[in-house]
């Protein structure tokens, strides 16, 4: 497989690579300019020349990545709860961690971090090249431990790329080299409605010699729950959704995806809470049949996934709020307080305040809001009672 394929393109960096891509990084004006907006206590000249001492990736991710987006999260977010780390220590394998995507950098990012700040190796994350609209973006993101998603060209193109990305997950992980994360889908599920991408797992498939149950088996996946009490970026996710209904030819701009990355990053997140869930190669083994055809094989490993992370949400009292003014009914109303509602109900109509459209539809906004803090625990519900 590896002999088929040059993974030299889209692989992240090794130690030996990184002093050179510093070199490259930080002789651009525009990184510096970044650089001197992102962080604010230390002059940039400074910090260009600890860059440029580092030697390891390692070095980089625990010195300089893992403690900024800890320290972001101190100062954007009211704390990062996790469960079921012992779960990858445990085991002797790597993993394929699939998890919930709700925001473009920091769900990658602080699953890292955290992984830093536990001593445990710290996995190789996917990336899609739309976001990697600079050189110096590419190389700081290779720096990091990101391998490049191909998500633009000819049809053949697509599909070459998506061998020679299947080759590479398949690759890391059954050598024992690295666990990867992906996230289930290739865009943010706008609505919070997580549901596994059939591409993606046909995309797995391309790499496996072997039948589809073994070819999924052999990945290790261990899905992964992340939980944010608020979504920085839900406002954004909102217009989005008024736009796209009152003009079905719309489409984001890299300026757009600038902007969530911004957002993401800066505002207020509320609880953050990860999950890890145990790898589904025991329930793949049950549920899927020797003679399963491929298409029973997709369906059945999807939704073993789409389960694992619906289970492993965790709630804040907005979530429970947002289901009861959705569907009314006062189902939750024994989670949440009446200075809880007021909270949540107060923060929503901020968020629709904050969005600036010509014909804005309030009523369509707040639904959709509301939408995407209680279709977590409308999925949740679903999981435990299957």
């Amino acid at each position: 497989m590896e002999n088929e394929f040059d993974f030299t393109e889209i692989r992240p960096y090794n130690d030996s690579e990184v002093h050179d891509a510093f070199v490259r990084v930080c002789a651009e004006q525009e990184f510096k300019h970044v650089l001197s907006q992102v962080i604010t206590n230390k002059p940039v000249d400074e910090v260009i020349k600890r860059f440029l001492q580092i030697k390891t990736v390692e070095e980089f991710q625990k010195d300089v990545m893992g403690a900024y987006f800890l320290n972001l999260i101190e100062e954007t977010a009211d704390g990062l709860t996790t469960s079921g780390f012992e779960k990858i220590t445990e085991s002797p394998k790597k993993h394929l961690f699939i998890s919930n995507h709700r925001d473009i950098i920091l769900d990658a990012a602080l699953l890292n971090s955290v992984l830093c700040s536990k001593d445990i190796p710290t996995s190789e994350n996917a990336i899609g090249d739309n976001l990697c609209s600079r050189p110096w973006i590419t190389e700081l993101m290779k720096l990091n431990k990101s391998f490049i998603v191909k998500r633009s060209g000819t049809k053949r193109e697509i599909f070459d790329s998506s061998r020679r990305l299947s080759a590479y997950i398949r690759t890391k992980v059954t050598s024992n080299d690295s666990s990867i994360w992906i996230a289930q889908r290739e865009g943010r599920a706008k609505d919070s409605d997580d549901r596994m991408q059939e591409s993606l797992l046909k995309m797995l498939t391309m790499s496996s010699d072997k039948d589809f149950k073994q070819g999924f088996l052999d990945l290790n996946i261990m899905p992964i729950s992340i939980s944010y009490e608020y979504d920085a970026c839900d406002f954004l996710k909102a217009k989005e959704f008024q736009q796209k209904r009152d003009n079905p030819d719309f489409k984001k701009t890299a300026h757009d995806d600038v902007v969530n990355m911004r957002t993401g990053l800066t505002n207020y997140k509320g609880r953050i809470h990860y999950e890890i869930h145990d790898c589904i190669s025991p329930e793949i083994d049950k549920e899927v049949s020797a003679d399963a055809s491929r298409a029973d094989v997709l369906e059945i490993v999807a939704k073993i996934i789409d389960r694992g992370i619906h289970k492993g949400y965790h709630f804040y009292p907005g979530n429970y709020v947002a289901y009861d003014e959705r569907f009314g009914g006062g189902r939750f109303e024994n989670e949440y307080t009446q200075i809880e509602k007021n909270t949540f109900d107060e923060y929503i109509q901020g968020q629709i305040d904050r969005i600036d459209l010509e014909n804005k539809d309030e009523d369509f906004l707040r639904e959709k809001l509301l939408e995407m803090y209680s279709n977590p625990l409308v999925n949740n519900l679903e999981a435990l009672a299957d």
